[in-house]
């Protein structure tokens, strides 16, 4: 590229103010700070990492306490691959269960969340809520967390619209 070209390149680029960049970084600096300190907080105090809770308390909404795999991946924001390791541990500590299903012709797997996972959950649970009522909830005035979920309601909305390419390796 020579450097006439270079600058054409570059002024197509809207870049960001310094309010926008100070906002921006401040938005950053959240999104990887609040799921790490929810993880950590998960593992040392209940031994489950954070997309283990999610898939944990997905099934527990779930009718019957089963869903598709792939509809719980999904949920819990991860790969089947990733799924499928978690749920390996999972089910060697009697947590959840995995069966095959059928629905026409079509064959899936299901995984159901056991009593002794609902209970293992309900244990867990009030740690985690404590966190995040202490890291978001009460930092926050009312108004503010307002904004805030509108505002993460109105980013989900635009990578819903537009969703990056799917991971193709292995994120577990």
């Amino acid at each position: 590229m020579t450097s006439d070209n270079a600058r054409e390149a570059d002024d197509a680029v809207p870049w960001l103010s310094e309010r926008e960049q100070e906002c921006w970084r401040a938005i950053a600096t959240l999104a990887t700070t609040l799921p790490a300190a929810l993880d950590a907080q998960l593992r040392r105090d209940a031994g489950v990492n954070a997309f283990e809770y999610h898939v944990l308390a997905g099934l527990s909404e779930a009718p019957a306490r089963t869903l598709v795999l792939s509809d719980l991946a999904a949920l819990a924001r991860g790969s089947l691959s990733r799924l499928s390791h978690a749920l390996t541990r999972m089910e060697r500590a009697g947590y959840v269960t995995r069966a095959a299903c059928s629905e026409g012709s079509v064959r899936r797997i299901e995984a159901t969340l056991t009593d002794a996972g609902l209970a293992r959950l309900e244990a867990i649970a009030p740690g985690h809520v404590r966190e995040v009522r202490r890291l978001v909830v009460d930092a926050l005035t009312p108004e503010q967390l307002d904004a805030l979920a509108d505002a993460s309601r109105a980013v989900n909305a635009a990578i819903a619209a537009d969703p990056p390419e799917a991971c193709t390796g292995d994120d577990a």
